[in-house]
């Protein structure tokens, strides 16, 4: 195949997806090496950047997805007179947080982290597919384990958890001026 037909089959196969596409099964449908599909990938992605098109192709951890530009975006929702993304409450953006921070993690794990029941913001998360079962803990009661989603990530803008800013350290008492 010519350059030119492998960019219009990954073209064609991020666009029909939907989702995110590992690297790994774009190069197999193109019978083509995984550095190589990453160049035609990459060089896709650089043509939609510099043309300023309304698609974009879009890296996640190891895997590429076909969305619209998000300069875009106003424009969409008002051909769909959809109403805004509706934000995540205090208690939704904490229960999210301690996920993401240190999954897996049961409920029972959030709930002793946060000190209140977390029942209501683990359904509102996995609802929102911001989160999703992993596997169950091997524990009395086989507990079930917690995860963030690729949706988690496009909603945050990472490409990976590896992204995730870094905890800052906990208040030490003499960092607060208290005296022991």
């Amino acid at each position: 195949m010519r350059l030119a037909q492998l960019e219009a089959v990954t073209e064609s196969l991020l666009f029909i997806a939907g989702e995110a596409v590992p690297l790994a099964t774009i190069a197999q449908t193109i019978e083509m090496d995984q550095a190589t599909t990453k160049a035609i990938v990459q060089a896709l992605a650089d043509k939609y950047e510099q043309e300023q098109r309304g698609l974009r192709i879009v890296a996640y951890d190891g895997a590429y997805q076909m969305c619209t530009a998000a300069e875009c975006f106003s424009y969409i929702r008002s051909m769909y007179k959809s109403p805004q993304r509706q934000g995540l409450t205090q208690a939704l953006l904490e229960t999210l947080a301690i996920i993401a921070y240190k999954q897996p993690i049961t409920r029972g794990q959030i709930e002793e982290i946060r000190g209140v029941n977390a029942e209501h913001a683990v359904n509102k998360l996995m609802e929102r597919k911001l989160i999703c079962e992993v596997g169950r803990m091997n524990a009395p009661g086989k507990p079930i384990l917690f995860g963030t989603t690729d949706d988690f990530l496009r909603y945050f803008g990472f490409r990976s958890v590896q992204e995730l800013p870094p905890l800052e350290e906990p208040l030490q008492s003499e960092d607060m001026g208290i005296e022991e």
